[in-house]
């Protein structure tokens, strides 16, 4: 599962970057200001997240036997997925109530950061 944190977080940071770089240069003048920012919000939680993935990746490779390692590293995924995936969609369509849905990603976020803590009390 290590490996399969690493992949994901490698691949999260790839589409970050080539998002990120989309949205400067082909959506600046397609999109209203507003809708431009939270598509950047959602670039930059992907990457905050990409990072955080990879380190419990690298963790769970360290302390395979800790079990909320897996848990923070599938929060972290499903965050991705609903809070950034929630906020491109809705900066792209203008379809509103994608908002609704965004906060159950940032649950999603708090999570993986609460198993990540509590994983490493436990591994030290």
């Amino acid at each position: 599962m290590s490996r399969l944190f690493l992949l994901c977080a490698s691949g999260f940071g790839f589409l970050a970057v080539a998002l990120g770089a989309f949205g400067a240069h082909a959506l600046r003048s397609r999109l209203e200001p507003r809708m431009l920012e939270i598509f950047e919000v959602g670039v930059r939680y992907q990457m905050y997240h990409a990072l955080a993935l990879a380190f419990v990746g690298l963790a769970l490779a360290r302390w395979p036997q800790n079990t909320l390692f897996p848990l923070a590293g599938w929060a972290f995924v499903a965050g991705v997925a609903i809070f950034s995936g929630s906020l491109y969609v809705l900066a792209l369509t203008g379809v509103k109530w994608l908002g609704a849905i965004t906060p159950i990603g940032g649950v999603a976020f708090l999570v993986g950061w609460l198993s990540l803590i509590v994983a490493a009390w436990r591994a030290a």
